[in-house]
């Protein structure tokens, strides 16, 4: 027999797996994430554009919920700059979902590069 192993198949000293204490902090840390994850999709984040002429409104579920477009930035000589302006706002409420979402689970994972 291979030193170190015993005869019910696991390695000497870890009884074959993990202790039940562990386990309990892995279950915690598993329904702490899930709620998590269930209060972020619940959160909304919002950026502007242009000034503030566009505004985009996303959830934690990183959906588009609504974009606002201050009249005064439409200019049908200039479509592309509005467009523009909308990727970037809609880019920037991402980023902060993103953000929120990163920082969250970190402080329940503690670093341990687990996230969503």
């Amino acid at each position: 027999m291979a030193k170190g192993f015993n005869s019910r198949g696991g390695f000497g000293g870890m009884g074959g797996g993990m202790n039940m204490n562990m386990m309990k902090q892995v279950q915690k840390m598993q329904q702490d994430m899930a709620k998590m994850q269930e209060e972020l999709a619940a959160r909304t984040y919002t950026a502007a554009a242009g000034g503030g002429v566009v505004t985009a409104e996303v959830n934690g579920q990183r959906q588009l919920v609504s974009v606002t477009i201050d009249p005064e930035a439409v200019d049908p000589d200039d479509v592309e700059m509005l467009q523009d302006m909308v990727v970037a706002a809609v880019n920037e409420a991402m980023r902060s979902a993103e953000s929120d979402a990163a920082e969250s689970m970190g402080r329940i994972t503690g670093g341990l590069g687990l996230g969503m």
